[in-house]
Formats: C-alpha cells, structure tokens, sequence
C-alpha cells in the first residue's frame, strides 16, 4: 500500500448533522475523502442534496451516490407506509429500537463502504454513528463497528494477502450531540447545509418533532447556537 493511499479514507455521508462532522473531522487529520451516499428509497430523499453540498464543502476527491431498493424490503418508517413517530420524550429516546430503524442499514452502508475502500486503496472507512445522544439503533454500538471491522479484515483480498489493515472509525462515538456540533463549528462546518429530519416536507425543510431532529435541536439548545437549519414550525433555541 502506497503512503498515499494509506491517507484515503471512505466516508459515509448522509447529508445529516453527524456523518457531515465526521467527515469534516477525517478532512482535518489530513485523510483524501472518498464520500459514499446511499440512495436507498428512504423517504427523506432530501439530505441527498444536502450530502452533495456538504462532499464540496469539505473537498472530497469523489462522491458517489450509489442507488440500493430497501423500499423493497420495508420495515421501516424511512422506507415503508408507516408513520414517522413525532413528539417523543426526549428522555425516552435511544431506549428501545424505534421503527424508524432501517433493518441491517449499517450493515449494508459499510459493506458498500468497504467495497469502494477495496478499489481505490483506502483502509480507513469512517462513520458518524453515535451511542449516546441517538435514537436506540442497534447498528449504531461500538460492539457492532468493532466486529464489522472484524469481518472487514476477514473477507476482502487486502486482508487475505496481509496488506495493511481497514479500520471503521467513528469519532462521534462517544460525544453528546453537543460535543459534536460544538467540533463542527470550531472546524468552520456551515451545519445550514446538512438536513437531519426523517420526514421533511416536500420543500426540503425539517419537521422538527421527529426523534431526529428533536436530539439535533437539544443539541443547538446546549450548544447555546441557533441551529441554522431550515424548519416548518420549531422554536430553535
């Protein structure tokens, strides 16, 4: 492996408030990005507008928005006829599994990740899952990322001829969501370019009562920041 490519890394990119961060962060340490977006049938199609903004606003090398049919297989409330939950308690959220759990998302953002990381000499795969401030998705715990990293080293060729291994990093693991727009900000993130909603309107602007935007409001709220964002009816501080 080249040391040029030992500074490629793939970066799963949402469009939302975390997997911008972490892509923002990766930037900083001096990582060339690879951005990967996932065109899956969710219903907030939105945030694929906002993934392309924020790829060109932290310089990734490449973007891909790659189209997957996990509508076929539903499940969901971000890809099923199943209403999105609103108004929740913020104490209760990340308790149980919602149904806005997307059965093995993960699972499958990360072997496309890995695959891509396979062909352009990448072994770093970065993701901007987080434990603590989220929304209970099992997909999200370190336990998981540790073995999906296990498996990534276990069925690729890279890792069968011993070359350097891939690592899945997280660097929102363990901060609250305040902690990781408080990073973002010192990093000059403009966080008006990311979408976090589960169910925006057909104008691209956040419900502000899903799960989602709920945790990305208390955060902006502890951060002491107006969060720039566009709404329909929120107060945002």
């Amino acid at each position: 492996m080249s040391p040029q490519s030992d500074r490629r890394a793939v970066v799963l990119l949402s469009g939302g408030l975390d997997s911008a961060t972490a892509a923002a962060i990766t930037q900083r340490e001096g990582f060339e990005l690879y951005a990967l977006t996932l065109r899956y049938g969710q219903r907030h199609a939105a945030e694929l507008a906002c993934a392309r903004q924020v790829a060109e606003a932290v310089g990734a090398v490449r973007h891909i928005i790659a189209p997957i049919d996990l509508r076929a297989f539903g499940g969901s409330a971000l890809t099923d006829d199943i209403d999105v939950p609103k108004g929740r308690d913020l104490a209760s959220i990340g308790d149980d599994v919602p149904i806005t759990y997307v059965p093995a998302r993960n699972t499958i953002f990360l072997s496309f990740a890995l695959g891509w990381a396979e062909v352009v000499g990448a072994r770093d795969i970065v993701i901007g899952a987080n434990a603590l401030d989220y929304s209970g998705y099992p997909d999200c715990r370190p336990d998981f990322l540790h073995a999906f990293e296990t498996v990534a080293n276990l069925g690729t060729r890279a890792g069968r001829e011993g070359k350097a291994p891939f690592r899945i990093r997280a660097p929102l693991l363990t901060l609250t969501k305040a902690e990781i727009i408080q990073r973002g900000l010192t990093l000059g993130l403009d966080y008006s370019l990311t979408l976090s909603c589960y169910d925006p309107d057909d104008d691209g602007r956040a419900c502000g009562q899903c799960d989602a935007c709920l945790l990305r409001l208390k955060g902006f709220r502890e951060t002491g920041v107006t969060d720039p964002a566009r709404y329909q009816t929120v107060s945002r501080r």
